[in-house]
């Protein structure tokens, strides 16, 4: 090359490089970080930034992070319409059949104690991507299952790996409620194997979506990478710094990491929602276990018939969904009320309505059951029922949110234990419980339990805020 177009290269190139250094100089900090170093920042116009992506690429995410959150809590509980057909096929009791429901749930809760902070490590679309995929592929067992140990051993570990959709606030109750609903007719015309090779078509489609369409969200994972790449290039080790940067060694960060939603869950809020939230999953799960019995001894209802029931608490569901969740006009009106920004208790005061409605709902559906009445208005309960449930667990997860903002996956997984746990062991007492108090008392332990624990967030509305100041936790 000669010395000229040599010269006209580095003309060419001059305006891009200039072009690149005023682009970074544009997302650095001028304060710099604390330190001798640079803090690396977003700028308004950062295509990388995802608050500034656009409409298409952040509902592409969405999309895709919604249907793992959906999907992993509604495999919970496709199958329970098929609960006799399972256990007569594996030649099993329906009692082991339903501890496949308590596996996989147990595991909803586990996994997110050991996900969401390799998340915070790592970042969120790997786990998304990798874990999804395993959850996708153990489908394939669980329907070729030739025992039920076999079944209750790969929907465990098939629940760990689907947590990892879970922290969204909605999936967990979608899912559970409009699995049934397809369940029972795939299980009535098809088969129970079936059930599960349906979950291994959708669940890759998903997969692979996510594979194509999911990007980073994780703020510090974008800029922890951007901070080596410009490092390289301008070969200055330890040259910036960025928001959220943790230097501490890899395997002391790991173990604060895990430690961080044990920790969190001792905090009285967390502990106290996460006993409200352990209790609808509990009711829910002992409810939509036994519906097919219930259903079937007390009406006659068929298989596919009772799959249909499960309208009743999913219109509730998407009503709640539809009109009261995407209403934040009260924490908009306390927040300018009383100028001060908005504090998480403002997210409570919906809570109120689930409180309500829950105990009502599970009382008049216990009693209707139980004195026979006309099958539509034990479903009427479940309707109402289906929107105290969203109310519950939308508001309470907004509520850990706003209180832990940057580890609010961590404060989301301490509670979702918890209520896993409850929410997978009690079902495997309902039968027995029914069978010796009847529906009637036996729903109306859950109404009660509902009752009981229904002031909480009206409580933690006026006291919250000195409950969190009082009991505050470093979780750096």
């Amino acid at each position: 090359m000669t010395g000229e177009e040599r010269q006209d290269e580095d003309g060419e190139r001059q305006p891009l490089l200039q072009q690149q250094r005023h682009r970074r100089e544009s997302q650095l900090d001028a304060g710099e970080g604390g330190d001798s170093r640079a803090l690396i920042t977003f700028d308004d116009e950062d295509a990388e930034n995802p608050r500034a992506w656009k409409f298409r690429e952040k509902l592409a995410n969405m999309g895709v992070i919604a249907a793992m959150a959906i999907l992993s809590p509604l495999a919970s509980s496709m199958f329970t319409p098929g609960i006799g057909q399972i256990a007569e096929g594996l030649d099993t009791d329906e009692q082991s059949v339903i501890a496949c429901t308590t596996g996989f749930v147990i595991m909803l809760g586990i996994g997110p104690l050991i996900l969401a902070p390799l998340s915070e490590t790592f970042g969120r679309r790997p786990l998304y991507l990798v874990c999804f995929s395993i959850f996708s592929l153990l489908q394939i067992p669980s329907a070729l299952a030739p025992n039920i140990e076999t079944l209750i051993a790969v929907r465990t570990l098939s629940g760990f790996f689907g947590s990892v959709g879970i922290a969204n606030g909605v999936g967990p109750l979608l899912g559970p409620t409009i699995g049934p609903l397809f369940g029972g007719l795939v299980v009535h015309h098809l088969g129970w194997r079936w059930v599960f090779w349906i979950l291994t078509i959708v669940c890759s489609v998903n997969t692979l979506a996510g594979w194509l369409l999911l990007r980073e969200t994780y703020a510090p994972i974008i800029l922890h990478k951007r901070k080596q790449q410009w490092e390289k290039d301008e070969n200055a080790p330890g040259k910036y710094s960025y928001k959220g940067e943790d230097t501490r060694p890899l395997a002391k960060k790991m173990l604060r990491s895990f430690l961080r939603p044990l920790r969190i869950f001792t905090q009285p809020i967390v502990f106290t929602m996460s006993i409200y939230q352990a209790i609808i999953f509990a009711t829910t799960y002992s409810i939509y276990t036994n519906m097919q019995p219930i259903f079937s001894d007390k009406y006659g209802f068929t298989t596919d018939q009772v799959g249909l029931l499960y309208l009743g608490p999913g219109l509730g569901f998407l009503t709640a969904v539809w009109f009261i969740v995407p209403i934040d006009r009260v924490w908009r009106m306390l927040a300018k009320k009383y100028d001060d920004g908005g504090r998480p208790e403002y997210r409570l005061p919906l809570a109120n309505i689930g409180s309500v409605l829950i105990p009502i709902s599970l009382f008049v559906f216990a009693w209707t059951v139980e004195r026979k009445v006309f099958w539509l208005v034990p479903i009427i309960a479940t309707y109402f029922y289906g929107i105290g449930q969203v109310t519950i667990l939308n508001t309470t997860t907004n509520y850990y949110i706003d209180s832990f903002e940057r580890y609010s996956a961590s404060a989301i997984a301490a509670g979702a234990v918890f209520r896993s746990v409850v929410g997978g062991i009690i079902p495997l007492f309902a039968p027995g419980l029914f069978d010796d108090l009847g529906y009637g008392w036996g729903v109306s332990v859950f109404g009660f339990l509902a009752l009981a624990i229904a002031p909480a967030p009206l409580i933690f509305y006026y006291f919250g805020a000195r409950v969190r100041k009082r009991f505050q936790i470093d979780l750096d």
